[in-house]
């Protein structure tokens, strides 16, 4: 059965349209603590990024969740990974996230966290999307009881410090990061207030940008999807290397001294090769179907089994988790080792990365140069109507596909998707030909427009 709400990772939307309007938040709350309820539910956690919707979003969830009496405890602006974390520190059940991640301002979202940590599964969201549908379809949503009304109180500042001690716990005690100068790009997002401070606390000179959020700025020209601030700055202030997180912080790119970025994929054979170096790795790694062939070959060349997800962080741990493997992710930048998260966390994989390096005795490009990446070109293709896989499916994108991969043949691929969290349709063309990639690319997408 397939979710009519739910995406990849979560509900998501621009502001003021449905399912992103304060009445579907409130009756989201409803719906999801009424099916959480059932299960012993009794307090859920509620996290936020920094984007002005959150504050109308956040206040309709409450209602929602109170109305069905359940608790809630508010820690205001937290990444996303930090709600995961706190949600069982706190001895909460659930945890609720209100962020779109790398999306503009405009646009926003809820994720509801599991009391483990993890996501909700399919059958959890299905669930709550039915006794949804009965509220907004027919009025059904109801109030407990007055006496059984959840409540609701502020836990802000004592939140912000148990993370930073957890993001410090991941770095071992006898490394230091002094002697190194690290500009961390927070993205003006959720971690704005919390990335600078674990790495100065661990030693590391930190020269802070993109770090004064105020609503609008969130994911604007910064943070892990617009690296050229970083990269500016990275030169400008002769720095060791660069640390962009996005919106929510559950991504991480790096720029190493000299502009050079390391992108998800590169990090990802920067954890894999280190494991593999100190026998400390448990079978392979998982990507995604997006992951750079490159990848592959260079995890090949070292021994180290690859196999590919579903597009989505929530894909790659379910893999982790059937295979009994540790390490995973996406070039984008979601960043999985279940020996310290349960979910995507941009600082906590970015701590990973730092220790490699360190005792490589090597410099961030000089770790990552054992993989060398093959050209991709991703073009989205807006569309002005949910008919995604109508327009995949149609004979003039499956022959402009079909004539794509002949060319291409066993030295390149194509992908084609529909984006659970925007109205596009997803193209991704790879091979090693810049100029060949850059031509189907092109013809593809032009079939697609058609189309």
């Amino acid at each position: 059965m397939s979710r009519k709400y739910f995406g990849t990772d979560g509900v998501r939307g621009k502001v003021g349209e449905f399912p992103i309007t304060p009445d579907f938040a409130m009756k989201l709350g409803w719906a999801a603590g009424t099916v959480l309820a059932s299960s012993g539910t009794k307090g859920v956690l509620i996290g936020k990024d920094t984007r002005i919707s959150g504050y109308m979003l956040e206040s309709a969830i409450e209602a929602g969740l109170s109305a069905a009496g359940v608790n809630v405890s508010l820690v205001g602006p937290m990444p996303t990974p930090a709600v995961a974390y706190l949600a069982s520190t706190f001895r909460a059940d659930a945890g609720v996230v209100i962020s779109a991640s790398h999306n503009p301002f405009y646009d926003n979202g809820i994720k509801l966290f599991s009391n483990t940590g993890t996501k909700l599964t399919d059958a959890q969201e299905l669930e709550i999307e039915a006794l949804l549908d009965k509220a907004i379809n027919h009025n059904a949503m109801q109030c407990v009881d007055s006496a059984n009304l959840g409540k609701v109180r502020r836990i802000d500042d004592a939140a912000a410090g148990r993370y930073i001690e957890f993001c410090k716990g991941v770095f071992p005690h006898d490394l230091s990061l002094a002697g190194l100068k690290i500009v961390i790009d927070s993205a003006n997002g959720a971690a704005y207030h919390i990335a600078p401070n674990v790495y100065r606390e661990l030693g590391a000179e930190v020269v802070s940008i993109n770090d004064k959020p105020d609503g609008l700025n969130i994911n604007k020209q910064c943070g892990a999807t617009s690296l050229d601030s970083l990269q500016t700055a990275v030169i400008a202030h002769k720095a060791d290397l660069g640390i962009a997180l996005d919106g929510d912080a559950d991504r991480v790119m790096f720029v190493d001294y000299n502009g050079q970025v390391i992108d998800g994929d590169q990090i990802l054979f920067i954890l894999a090769q280190a494991a593999k170096q100190n026998g400390t790795l448990e079978g392979g790694v998982v990507g995604t179907l997006m992951s750079n062939l490159g990848l592959e070959l260079a995890l090949k060349d070292l021994d180290i089994p690859f196999i590919r997800a579903k597009v989505g962080d929530r894909y790659v741990v379910e893999q982790l988790k059937k295979t009994g493997w540790e390490i995973g992710g996406e070039g984008s930048g979601h960043i999985l080792d279940l020996n310290y998260a349960t979910t995507g966390d941009g600082i906590v994989a970015s701590l990973l990365v730092l220790q490699a390096v360190l005792l490589s005795g090597k410099r961030l490009a000089e770790v990552a140069s054992g993989m060398t990446k093959l050209p991709q070109l991703f073009i989205n293709v807006r569309l002005t109507s949910d008919n995604a896989d109508e327009i995949i499916a149609s004979e003039k994108v499956k022959q402009a596909v079909l004539d794509a991969e002949v060319i291409l043949a066993e030295n390149g691929r194509v992908l084609l998707r529909k984006s659970g969290t925007e109205p596009l349709i997803r193209e991704m063309v790879e091979s090693a030909d810049l100029d060949m990639t850059r031509a189907q690319a092109e013809y593809i997408a032009q079939a697609l427009r058609d189309a």
